[in-house]
């Protein structure tokens, strides 16, 4: 039979329905195979209506129902749960199954909300599991099932995972147990132990005391978050009371910091750029633009970083904690009440999409039928004002922008309500639970924020007034607020804002900037919560900041375009301080231009550093222009400076040469190369352009700063040592007469390249590098993650390039072009060359991002917890993940220096 003719009730019930076409079928059939049933479905409209809305909603629970004689049953009367079966796991299975037609049922009628749905949902997987442990052979074995996730939390979806973890009381068969439990267990829902400590490299069982160890020293912050849903729910209740206990402690124990808060946001950024990779952003409703997880994400962060003084927030469920978070005024009680409808559509449209087949279904069809039978499912209908689908289109885009909304200032505009109340009359009520000093400080130190007082009168500074520029700063506050909680240093940042808006001119600026381009501001709230070389360029400059949205004009200057850009800048300034003025300007606004690029990751360390040489180059070409010097001179550079490798605190290693004999040529050049430093070192660190050194020149500090070609090549063929041979690798010209550094270079290629280094040579190499290993480590500072001259650090590389160089006469200046130089003169295995780039380059990027974290030069990573996690946090990692990562890094490159450069070889011993 596949067609019927329906009267009376039934056929408008159908009619009614979702989807009478769908329905009319399987309904044929049921009638056809139960005598009895179409009277009784006319005569009971309760049953009419259960049987009508599941056909209509899920063709699985169609299916069941044709299969399964008994659900007729329980649909007849939903109030009726039916008993566990756990005489098999095939029984157990089937109860499962009935018992999940009664719960849609339920849902579908009306009868229940969404609380009750979960709730009734967990409930059913507490039971299977229990069933699971009794059908395990459990005889002696103490173990406890523990729920996480929605199952913890007991707000469970149709098609949800159930996510467990197991505790064993220290016995041999625990982990066979926990797998017959698994087996069990998944003849009725998929089972997935990922969130167990080291995921599924982990053990699968482990004792109370083995779960303490692990969160004692390894727990990352998501781990810590998902305890929140941590819940006994089968197997040894004394056992399973015990972890509950212990994770509380662990989870309540300590304060949730930034780097906690930065390291879940950071996850999740990462699930939103998986969907929208796939095209979903708006269609997935778990992950994506305004979807379930932000509204989960939201509240479980709160409740981290307000539980552990406030235990009333500690709910498993995520609408019982925003209740209580819009109760105690954390929340704004009309957002808490506005994102609980938003998450209860939400929930309510996965269910819908899930109860189809049962299938782990999370995004919205594209296809128009599909969608509107949805719609059509959630309670829409076409008439003459429009159709279901154009309806549940409108508002599943209202509710995912709302929970989007509310979700991205939620964390902020209580806490402006609660500063602003302050200064309020006294009859005005300050927000409950906010208005503590210590809930105040609690949030703001979880979002990087440590004085509460220095914030407050920040913020005040900020939005004092009442002109409309202050008003529209009021607006943006909380998403500015949230941008500078996601640098290194949101105090800094927050100040620097401060100080970026004093006067109202500049107020103005910065308020125009922030509303046409909203990436400027971003990037602005990052770049001033990095350090303080970002932040002092921009306020002296402060037209940067409407640079800073715009990639084309933050694009990085070549060497000819600064050397144009310097001229018109200094041509008209003829008074010399004036003059210097000027191009201390430049070099500032420049380098806070490579800084943004590099921070924003529009540049590598490559073109950074080779940026940086550019400028020095450009800088040194003016500085030695403006002496007009009496003799042809040039400046040849060495080290970094030579290799176009600068750092942001590199010196400018340089050698000074000139082309003349006489005494009165010799004493000019002299002068003019002190005037030369005196000019480019300044008198004073803030009026300094770059540092020169030149202690690599002859004699070192006891020969004179500029010695002509001829004295160069007199010293290199009779006195020069081998270290000096070594420096010269990386010589370059890189300012002055063109035709002194030509004939330079020429006593530098004999010197240098004229014959191979002797096996002399090599060891006394060896031997100086041993002795800078003893001696030049500065004092207090741990050679385990010294940058610099740290085993497998830079220096590392770059003495085992440059050996390699000399001893089979490769030319190349930079470090990374001459280990690429080396492979393709076949001197280098590519294996070993990829360790030591890959080093190089961490170690170079670590130290470069070092200081303009701290603001001054290091070498080393810092020793102080906050220095080193502000350092993490701007490299997109952790403390602990920071120096994991420079030891494998080190210690792989190490192995390979010692082999290649040592003669060492680990594995022929």
């Amino acid at each position: 039979m596949t067609t019927l003719a329906l009267t009376g009730r039934l056929a408008l019930a159908v009619e009614h329905s979702a989807a009478p076409v769908t329905v009319r079928a399987p309904l044929a059939r049921l009638i056809e195979t139960h005598p009895g049933l179409a009277v009784r479905l006319e005569e009971d409209d309760g049953l009419a209506r259960a049987l009508v809305a599941v056909l209509a909603a899920s063709r699985s629970l169609a299916r069941l129902c044709e299969s399964d004689p008994r659900c007729i049953e329980v649909l007849a009367d939903l109030d009726d749960r039916p008993p566990v079966d756990a005489r098999s796991a095939s029984a157990l299975a089937a109860w499962k199954r009935i018992e999940l037609l009664r719960i849609a049922a339920r849902d579908l009628t009306g009868l229940d909300d969404l609380e009750a749905v979960v709730a009734s949902l967990a409930d059913l997987a507490d039971d299977v599991l229990r069933g699971a442990v009794d059908l395990a052979e459990v005889p002696d074995e103490r173990l406890a099932v523990i729920g996480m996730g929605k199952l913890g939390g007991q707000e469970l979806n149709y098609a949800s995972d159930i996510d467990l973890v197991f505790v064993d009381g220290d016995g041999s068969s625990a982990t066979r147990v926990a797998r017959n439990v698994m087996d069990v267990a998944r003849g009725c829902f998929r089972v997935d132990v990922d969130l167990r400590p080291e995921g599924r490299d982990g053990p699968l069982v482990r004792s109370l005391r083995s779960y303490q160890a692990y969160w004692g020293r390894w727990a990352q912050a998501w781990e810590r978050q998902a305890l929140l849903k941590a819940r006994p729910v089968a197997g040894d209740q004394a056992l399973g009371d015990a972890f509950q206990r212990e994770a509380a402690l662990e989870l309540w124990g300590r304060a949730f910091g930034a780097d906690d808060l930065r390291d879940i946001r950071a996850m999740k950024a990462r699930a939103e750029q998986h969907v929208a990779r796939q095209g979903l952003s708006h269609r997935e409703i778990k992950r994506g633009w305004g979807g379930i997880r932000d509204v989960e994400f939201a509240v479980q962060l709160l409740q981290l970083v307000h539980g552990r003084n406030d235990p009333a927030l500690r709910s498993r469920s995520t609408l019982g904690a925003l209740t209580e978070l819009g109760a105690a005024g954390y929340v704004d009680a009309e957002d808490a009440r506005t994102l609980a409808d938003a998450y209860r559509y939400l929930r309510t449209v996965e269910h819908r999409l899930q109860l189809v087949d049962e299938a782990q279904v999370h995004s919205v069809p594209s296809d128009p039928a599909a969608r509107a039978h949805l719609a059509r499912v959630l309670g829409h209908r076409d008439d003459a004002t429009g159709t279901a689908l154009a309806r549940f289109d409108r508002e599943l885009s209202d509710q995912q922008a709302v929970a989007r909304s509310i979700h991205e200032r939620l964390f902020f505009r209580p806490l402006l309500e609660a500063f602003s109340a302050v200064s309020e009359p006294p009859t005005a009520v300050a927000p409950a639970g906010l208005g503590s000093d210590d809930a105040v400080r609690a949030r703001l130190a979880a979002f990087g924020f440590t004085d509460a007082e220095r914030t407050r009168a920040a913020l005040e500074e900020l939005t004092k007034g009442l002109t409309r520029s202050s008003r529209l700063m009021q607006q943006t506050l909380p998403l500015l607020l949230t941008w500078l909680s996601e640098s290194p240093d949101p105090d800094l940042g927050l100040l620097g804002l401060r100080t970026l808006v004093s006067g109202s001119h500049r107020r103005d600026r910065l308020v125009a900037t922030f509303r046409d381009s909203p990436e400027s501001a971003r990037r602005l709230c990052l770049l001033i919560g990095t350090g303080r070389p970002l932040l002092e360029p921009i306020r002296r400059n402060p037209e940067l900041a409407a640079e800073l949205g715009d990639d084309a004009a933050l694009a990085r200057r070549s060497r000819a375009q600064l050397a144009e850009l310097a001229g018109a800048v200094l041509g008209w300034r003829h008074d010399h301080e004036r003059w210097r003025a000027g191009l201390l300007r430049l070099k500032d606004t420049e380098m806070a231009r490579i800084a943004a690029r590099d921070v924003l990751g529009i540049d590598d360390d490559d073109a950074t550093g080779a940026a940086i040489s550019d400028l020095a180059e450009v800088t040194l070409e003016e500085a030695l222009a403006s002496l007009d010097p009496p003799v042809p001179m040039a400046i040849v550079a060495l080290g970094r400076f030579g290799g176009a490798e600068l750092s942001y605190a590199s010196d400018l290693d340089v050698l000074i040469v000139f082309d003349g004999h006489s005494t009165a040529e010799v004493e000019a050049a002299e002068e003019t190369a002190e005037a030369l430093i005196r000019t480019v070192n300044g008198a004073t660190p803030a009026g300094r352009l770059f540092t020169v050194d030149t202690a690599l020149r002859p004699e070192g500090r006891d020969g004179p700063l500029a010695r002509s070609i001829d004295g160069y090549r007199t010293y290199y063929g009779r006195w020069a040592r081998t270290w000096e041979r070594q420096a010269l690798i990386r010589a370059r010209p890189v300012a002055g007469d063109p035709d002194v550094a030509r004939r330079f270079m020429a006593v530098v290629d004999e010197f240098v390249w004229q014959r191979p280094l002797d096996d002399e040579g090599q060891r006394e190499i060896r031997r100086m590098k041993a002795r800078v290993e003893r001696e030049r480590l500065p004092a207090g500072e741990d050679p385990q993650f010294h940058l610099k001259l740290g085993r497998g650090s830079l220096s590392d590389i770059e003495w085992t390039a440059q050996l390699l160089q000399l001893r089979h006469q490769v030319t190349s200046s930079g470090t990374v072009a001459a280990l690429g130089a080396l492979v393709e003169a076949g001197v280098l295995d590519p294996a070993d060359a990829g360790i030591l780039t890959a080093a190089y380059r961490f170690l170079e990027h670590t130290r470069n991002r070092l200081y303009l974290v701290r603001g001054a030069p290091g070498d080393a990573l810092p020793t102080q917890a906050d220095q080193l996690s502000r350092l993490a946090r701007s490299l997109g990692t952790s403390a602990v993940a920071l120096r994991e990562e420079y030891r494998r890094v080190t210690r792989r490159a190490r192995l390979v220096v010692e082999r290649l450069f040592y003669g060492i070889d680990h594995q022929g011993r």
